[in-house]
């Protein structure tokens, strides 16, 4: 998307990062150099996002999750991004607007594409978050909660769903909005990236 190598980013898409995120010019200048350091030919593939990715989680297993995330961003699934999807893909992910976070959810959910979510894909994406959440941290979750299969039954039944039913997008976000439990279940994963991202400043 015509990104500057010089470690310098073009105006026009520093520009178009600001409107569409909310970080500042000093922000985005900071992670871009940080960026072409990392993967200096100007694109990451699904591989450097998962190294990068397990940086945030160095005490846990985040390789599965970072592959649907990475999914959900590769629109044109040519198997990279360039610095401008992965600074959408960041921003949508931890700083995003809610109906924005809910519509990538949707995304990342929906792991065959097919544009509707079953119970098995809700399954698949909530065991690859369970690999991330510390140890400390599981000892705190909720009983009706503290496995993949029990986060998913919640989740499904919060839906009102049958086991082979499936989701459109329409009643994905319409239902999450109405009940911040599903809210709070689904986006356990990024509160935790949004925690690290400020930790670890670019």
């Amino acid at each position: 998307m015509g990104n500057s190598r010089s470690g310098v980013l073009s105006k026009e898409i520093l520009e178009e990062l600001q409107l569409s995120t909310k970080f500042t010019e000093e922000e985005l200048c900071a992670w871009y150099r940080s960026f072409l350091k990392e993967c200096p030919s100007g694109r990451i593939t699904r591989q450097e996002f998962q190294s990068i990715y397990a940086k945030f989680f160095p005490d846990a297993d985040p390789q599965a999750y970072a592959q649907h995330v990475f999914r959900s961003f590769d629109a044109n699934s040519d198997g990279s991004l360039d610095f401008q999807e992965y600074i959408i893909a960041l921003h949508m992910t931890t700083a995003g607007k809610t109906d924005q976070k809910l519509e990538w959810a949707f995304s990342l959910y929906d792991v065959d594409g097919n544009g509707t979510i079953s119970k098995s894909e809700v399954l698949e994406i909530v065991t690859a978050i369970f690999k991330m959440i510390n140890p400390e941290d599981m000892k705190h979750l909720p009983d009706d909660e503290n496995t993949p299969e029990k986060r998913t039954e919640k989740i499904w039944g919060f839906f009102g769903k049958k086991d082979d039913d499936k989701l459109t997008e329409g009643e994905f976000i319409e239902g999450t909005l109405a009940n911040k439990e599903i809210l709070r279940l689904i986006q356990f994963e990024p509160q935790k990236v949004k925690e690290r991202l400020k930790e670890k400043k670019p």
